[in-house]
């Protein structure tokens, strides 16, 4: 297991990184996972020994179970909490009242104790917004995050599911108010899905922000149990959960691919699909989640998978993005001023 740093913090997490969407089971999570602790404590402790020191949950897994069964697994296995890099998010839907969603100063301060107290720790390492609120000025979600650094609650914060410009006004508020800023972006990446390399990866790169992959076998679609003739296991969360949408065309071509490859070399496809993503620069961490030991054990694997120059192209070409504009545009006219 290799260690990267997170963003520009100096803080070091794996590159593997254990998601608990499959703990608990409970209302419309009950689709991706049904989890009870004796398995929850299990994946925990085997990802642990594996080298795995970075866990990302959220206030809305199962209503709040998954972030106790994180918790209740940390204690049951006796486990040093500061060893050990917990996220959780907020920004969901916690109740039935109308301010009990969103990313106003009332809903996070509320929602940062509740999560406390269900993982039954003193402090979040890295508490992240789950995605943007219309309805709240960015500038405002800041300053109440800034208030929890400020307070020990949280160590860092970070975001998800921005879009770039998004973000960069996020940044550029934190930079000139001298307020927390966010550490890191978890977003939606696989080898079907890289439409992030567009605008989000340079500026994630430009401002050494890190990035947490979330779904990086794309629902299932890449864990080698569908192909262009494979419909998949009745049952499997693809069919119960068609989530996130995707090329399905593309991405039997990437299949077409990524079978072969992962037969040649011993391995599964799901191996394949996530060792290119910790093959790319941007990458942080990628975030796995299992139902089982198997399925847990089997993505370990994947820190172990290299490819020689040949591979990575292969993988590249088939998986490559359409040129848009600007983009096409950018790259044509930065032809003449490549560093050397």
């Amino acid at each position: 297991m290799k260690y990267n740093l997170l963003g520009n913090t100096g803080l070091l997490v794996s590159e593997l990184c254990l998601g608990t969407m499959t703990f608990g089971g409970k209302g419309r999570f009950a689709a991706i996972g049904q989890l009870g602790q004796e398995a929850v404590n299990q994946l925990v402790k085997e990802s642990v020994e594996a080298g795995i020191n970075f866990i990302d949950t959220a206030n809305v897994y199962s209503e709040g179970l998954s972030e106790e069964m994180t918790g209740q697994a940390i204690r049951d296995l006796g486990l040093n909490r500061d060893e050990l890099i917990i996220a959780t998010k907020v920004r969901g839907t916690m109740g039935t009242g109308p301010n009990q969603v969103g990313l106003t100063r009332k809903h996070i301060m509320e929602q940062v104790d509740q999560s406390l107290k269900r993982l039954n720790i003193d402090y979040i390492d890295l508490y992240q917004i789950h995605g943007y609120d219309a309805l709240t000025p960015i500038e405002d979600t800041i300053r109440t995050l800034d208030t929890l650094v400020q307070s020990g609650k949280v160590r860092y914060i970070g975001c998800s599911n921005l879009m770039a410009w998004q973000l960069a006004k996020a940044l550029s508020f934190s930079e000139y108010k001298d307020l927390s800023k966010f550490v890191s972006l978890q977003a939606y990446y696989t080898i079907a899905g890289r439409d992030l390399e567009r605008e989000l990866a340079p500026l994630l790169l430009d401002q050494k922000v890190g990035l947490l992959v979330w779904s990086p076998l794309a629902g299932g679609l890449l864990s080698g149990k569908y192909g262009r003739n494979i419909e998949g296991p009745e049952g499997s969360r693809r069919k119960n959960f068609d989530f996130p949408p995707v090329n399905l065309e593309k991405t039997y071509d990437i299949l077409d691919v990524l079978h072969p490859m992962a037969k040649e070399k011993g391995i599964s496809v799901a191996q394949v699909a996530l060792a290119w993503l910790l093959h790319q620069k941007v990458v942080t961490s990628v975030i796995i989640g299992a139902k089982d030991s198997q399925q847990l054990n089997d993505n370990i694997k994947s820190v172990d998978v290299q490819f020689n120059e040949e591979e990575l192209k292969h993988l590249d070409d088939i998986s490559k993005l359409a040129p848009e504009y600007p983009g096409w545009m950018v790259n044509f006219m930065a032809g003449d001023r490549k560093a050397k």
